[in-house]
Protein backbone atom coordinates (compact mmCIF):
# COMPACT_ATOMS: atom_id res chain seq x y z
CA UNK A 1 0.00 0.00 0.00
CA UNK A 2 2.68 2.32 0.63
CA UNK A 3 4.50 2.13 -2.13
CA UNK A 4 3.31 3.00 -6.29
CA UNK A 5 3.33 0.65 -8.41
CA UNK A 6 3.36 0.81 -12.29
CA UNK A 7 -0.07 1.50 -12.75
CA UNK A 8 0.27 4.75 -10.68
CA UNK A 9 3.00 5.92 -12.13
CA UNK A 10 1.62 5.91 -15.72
CA UNK A 11 -1.62 7.78 -13.78
CA UNK A 12 0.97 9.85 -13.21
CA UNK A 13 2.33 10.31 -16.21
CA UNK A 14 -0.62 10.54 -18.34
CA UNK A 15 -2.16 13.20 -15.88
CA UNK A 16 1.13 15.27 -16.72
CA UNK A 17 0.64 14.97 -20.29
CA UNK A 18 -2.80 15.87 -19.87
CA UNK A 19 -2.26 18.72 -17.97
CA UNK A 20 1.04 20.30 -19.50
CA UNK A 21 0.66 18.82 -23.29
CA UNK A 22 3.82 16.73 -25.29
CA UNK A 23 4.71 20.62 -26.60
CA UNK A 24 4.86 22.28 -23.12
CA UNK A 25 6.83 19.98 -22.09
CA UNK A 26 9.68 20.01 -24.66
CA UNK A 27 9.90 23.49 -24.61
CA UNK A 28 10.14 23.85 -20.94
CA UNK A 29 13.47 21.14 -21.42
CA UNK A 30 14.96 23.12 -24.17
CA UNK A 31 14.60 25.98 -21.64
CA UNK A 32 16.11 24.20 -19.24
CA UNK A 33 18.84 23.30 -21.68
CA UNK A 34 19.42 26.45 -22.82
CA UNK A 35 19.62 27.79 -18.56
CA UNK A 36 22.16 25.17 -17.99
CA UNK A 37 24.26 26.22 -21.67
CA UNK A 38 23.94 29.54 -20.04
CA UNK A 39 25.04 29.23 -16.83
CA UNK A 40 28.27 27.17 -18.01
CA UNK A 41 28.31 30.37 -20.66
CA UNK A 42 28.67 32.62 -17.57
CA UNK A 43 31.12 30.73 -15.18
CA UNK A 44 33.39 30.78 -18.35
CA UNK A 45 33.03 34.48 -18.79
CA UNK A 46 34.17 35.10 -15.01
CA UNK A 47 37.07 32.72 -15.19
CA UNK A 48 38.08 34.77 -18.35
CA UNK A 49 37.65 38.14 -16.70
CA UNK A 50 39.53 37.17 -13.96
CA UNK A 51 42.68 35.90 -15.65
CA UNK A 52 42.82 39.02 -17.44
CA UNK A 53 42.51 40.93 -15.07
CA UNK A 54 45.03 38.73 -13.14
CA UNK A 55 47.30 40.01 -16.77
CA UNK A 56 46.48 43.16 -17.00
CA UNK A 57 46.96 44.51 -13.35
CA UNK A 58 50.95 44.56 -12.59
CA UNK A 59 51.85 43.20 -9.10
CA UNK A 60 51.72 46.89 -6.27
CA UNK A 61 55.51 47.37 -5.22
CA UNK A 62 55.73 47.13 -1.52
CA UNK A 63 55.70 50.61 0.23
CA UNK A 64 58.80 51.16 2.35
CA UNK A 65 58.49 52.99 5.55
CA UNK A 66 61.25 54.79 7.36
CA UNK A 67 61.85 53.10 10.65
CA UNK A 68 61.49 55.44 13.66
CA UNK A 69 64.35 57.36 15.44
CA UNK A 70 65.85 55.51 18.26
CA UNK A 71 64.92 56.98 21.74
CA UNK A 72 67.54 58.17 23.84
CA UNK A 73 67.24 56.69 27.11
CA UNK A 74 68.26 58.71 30.25
CA UNK A 75 68.91 58.06 33.41
CA UNK A 76 66.55 58.78 36.06
CA UNK A 77 69.04 58.93 38.74
CA UNK A 78 70.81 61.86 37.39
CA UNK A 79 73.97 60.06 37.49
Amino acid sequence: MGSLSLVHWLIVLLVVLILFGRGRISEMMGDFGKGISSFKKGLNETDEQVAKAARIEPPAAPVETPAPAPVEKTDSTGA
